[in-house]
């Protein structure tokens, strides 16, 4: 795998009007909801992905509480207030996964260089973060995260105040990605499709070190290397770009 082999010469587009940009990164944020779903994630209710909204940078886009992942549209997604309250695109009170609100909303409060966060409980992520421990640079991916993720390694799995996103957010500081301790892989990225391209990657990692039981690390200098070559460019985006046309085939007929 090479970065100039996913792509890279193409970049994530922006719109310069923030009506057209909010457009833009909501349909890219229920596709990824969609390939949450079909990648069987979140099936029962756990997870979400949020999204900063360009007009009100202070808030924040999540899909309605009840949709399963793999219906999510557009019409789905409510806007949410800093103080936690959501509503419709009418305007209208909204349901919300609250841990969604007191994990991310921290987040991108202390990060208002990224755009997007993801977080949900999967097959590999999950047992992994049950070990609380880093990513090992012992395969090519791996080298992707290499001193560039961290460890929230905190006994309250059960996020029920923004206090407990706070220390999340300063566990994950200035990196990209965050192992929460018995809980799951949290990314983050400039959009959606960025921080869920990570996601699906860091998903593959962990998998690779649960069954690479006695895996040898390459070396800091050879991970290096690796990591900068690979992951030139929109690197997430691109991902994101190759996972959904994977999984999600008819949405590009």
């Amino acid at each position: 795998m090479n970065a100039r082999d996913v792509a890279a010469e193409s970049a994530e587009p922006f719109e310069a009007d923030p009506h057209a940009e909010r457009a833009r990164l909501m349909d890219d944020l229920a596709r990824a909801y969609r390939l949450f779903g079909v990648l069987r994630w979140g099936e029962l209710g756990d997870g979400h992905i949020t999204c900063r909204d360009p007009i009100q940078p202070d808030h924040m886009w999540l899909l309605r509480y009840g949709v399963p992942f793999e219906r999510a549209t557009v019409d789905d997604l409510v806007l949410v207030a800093p103080d936690g309250t959501a509503a419709d695109q009418q305007g209208r009170p909204a349901p919300i996964n609250h841990s969604a609100y007191t994990i991310h909303h921290p987040i991108h409060e202390a990060r208002p260089d990224i755009g997007a966060a993801a977080h949900t409980h999967t097959q590999w992520g999950t047992p992994f973060s049950a070990e609380r421990r880093m990513i090992e640079p012992i395969n090519q991916e791996a080298t992707c995260f290499f001193e560039d993720h961290a460890l929230f390694d905190d006994g309250e799995v059960q996020v029920r105040s923004t206090d407990g996103g706070k220390r999340i957010a300063a566990a994950l500081g200035v990196c990209r990605t965050v192992i929460l301790a018995n809980h799951g892989l949290l990314t983050v990225g400039a959009s959606p499709a960025d921080a869920v391209g990570w996601f699906v990657l860091a998903e593959r990692v962990a998998e690779v070190q649960m069954k690479a039981t006695a895996g040898i690390r390459i070396s800091a200098e050879d991970a290096r290397t690796a990591r900068g070559d690979l992951t030139e460019g929109d690197f997430g985006w691109n991902l994101f770009g190759w996972a959904t046309r994977r999984h999600l085939p008819h949405e590009f007929a």
